[in-house]
């Protein structure tokens, strides 16, 4: 996967100031998925958005506009990914995405979930067996339109 050079640029100040994705959430005030889906160009922000994560990130004006293009969607290669983490998700939509699509279908009819219309969270839920990471995707039903 390439990775654009602003966000290697974006990458680096955050990791040279100690800031979380989490403290960016406080900062801009939205969610934490969100801000790193603009920093790895997946999303765009607006002005105000921009300047807050560069501001805090101590960068300028330049990142600020590279944030507020509109983005190339999808940065996978068209193979399977090879990183552990990504190729999970990967596998978990070989084993269950045609169980939830069946699932979806019989609970909303045809149709898809909208990604456009959609939030992610991540939560760390904490077990003494060993923490769990809680993925909550909600997107908007759209049904197939009859003409």
């Amino acid at each position: 996967m390439a990775i654009p050079e602003i966000t290697e640029k974006l990458l680096e100040a955050k990791k040279a100031k100690g800031i979380t994705f989490s403290d960016l959430e406080q900062i801009v005030g939205r969610d934490e998925v969100w801000i790193a889906s603009v920093i790895y160009r997946q999303a765009s922000a607006d002005l105000e958005e921009a300047k807050k994560i560069v501001e805090a990130l101590g960068l300028g004006s330049e990142e600020a506009e590279a944030l507020m293009e509109c983005p190339m969607k999808g940065s996978l290669d068209p193979v399977i990914p090879t990183d552990p983490l990504i190729y999970r998700f990967y596998e978990v939509m070989q084993v269950y995405g045609m169980p939830m699509k069946a699932v979806i279908h019989e609970k909303f009819g045809d149709g898809i979930m909208s990604a456009i219309d959609f939030t992610l969270d991540v939560e760390k839920e904490e077990d003494p067996k060993g923490d769990r990471v809680k993925v909550i995707m909600c997107g908007k039903f759209l049904p197939y339109k009859k003409w």
